[in-house]
């Protein structure tokens, strides 16, 4: 029996029980009750954090303190009592997007947010461009290749063919990571791939709609060796930022910077405003069609929200 307030850090989560791998030994903890009673529209606990538990017996534990957390991968969830903070995962190293090359079609202004949600908490970023066996390797190039000429490093894989895994073990070596992206892109082949035999459940994408079955069902933290852990989030459909003011939302596309300054107006919107930098840059080609129209996009609901 471990001793009372044992660190640990929460590595599955499901109905209100919460596994914590502590130095020696691994508990199923729940939260002490007085962590509860303050109500907040966010996630008390999540996988990744760092707790201090108690222990009833050598399986069975309370969580009584949450530490500080460093970083998170969190984003806005709309539910019937308001809006939501929900934490996908608490102080990752690194944020690892995978994204289907075809089958299903990759949803780049969804990667587009997932790149403003980890500039904003300032994580290192991997983009994953998985199935890329589907697809023509130039084709595959055209529509990853740009993230990397902005910084983002970009390692093409196939799961079924073995290709890119050991690329890919080597950037997820000795870090926490975040696997995340749409459902039905692979992230779970992906990791049977990385740790054969993890025997995790795999899925085709469904046939009639081209959308990814929800494989997993629950948050949960997996280690691939002694020095690297990875979570294996459930497929997101819908991704809504946290957190972020509309005009502070150019400061989060890395190519805009450069060009902010050169506006005209100090709080230009990049859409109708005489002498912008910003449409300048996309008129010449140095920012993309495609990223500033997710730009738009984004601040538009950004807008919104703000109204409310």
């Amino acid at each position: 029996m471990i001793e009372k307030h044992s660190a640990g850090i929460v590595t599955r989560m499901q109905a209100g029980f919460y596994t914590v791998k502590t130095e020696n030994s691994v508990f199923t903890c729940q939260l002490r009750g007085r962590l509860k009673q303050h109500k907040i529209m966010e996630d008390l606990v999540a996988i990744g954090d760092r707790v201090l538990i108690s222990s009833l017996d050598e399986e069975q534990g309370v969580i009584e303190e949450i530490c500080e957390r460093e970083r998170v991968l969190v984003r806005m969830a709309p539910t019937t009592r308001g809006i939501y903070k929900q934490i996908l995962l608490a102080n990752p190293d690194q944020n690892v997007f995978v994204f289907a090359c075809a089958d299903p079609a990759p949803s780049l202004r969804m990667l587009d947010r997932f790149l403003v949600i980890t500039e904003k908490q300032k994580i290192d970023a991997l983009i994953v461009a998985n199935k890329v066996d589907m697809l023509d390797q130039t084709r595959a190039a055209e529509i990853f290749s740009p993230y990397s000429l902005l910084g983002y490093p970009v390692v093409y894989t196939s799961a079924k063919e073995n290709t890119g895994i050991q690329e890919l073990r080597i950037c997820l070596q000795g870090k926490l990571s975040a696997f995340a992206g749409p459902s039905g892109v692979g992230k779970t082949s992906l990791l049977n791939a990385l740790r054969p035999g993890l025997g995790l459940e795999v899925k085709t994408v469904k046939e009639s709609s081209h959308k990814g079955r929800h494989t997993t069902i629950v948050r949960q933290l997996f280690s691939l060796d002694e020095t690297s852990m990875v979570a294996d989030l459930p497929g997101i459909r819908q991704l809504s930022v946290w957190d972020v003011e509309p005009e502070e939302l150019d400061g989060y596309f890395c190519e805009f910077r450069p060009f902010v300054k050169s506006c005209q107006f100090s709080d230009c919107r990049h859409e109708q405003e005489p002498n912008c930098a910003i449409k300048k840059a996309v008129q010449s080609g140095a920012i993309s069609a495609a990223r500033y129209d997710s730009y738009l996009r984004l601040r538009r609901e950004l807008e919104t929200y703000q109204n409310y």
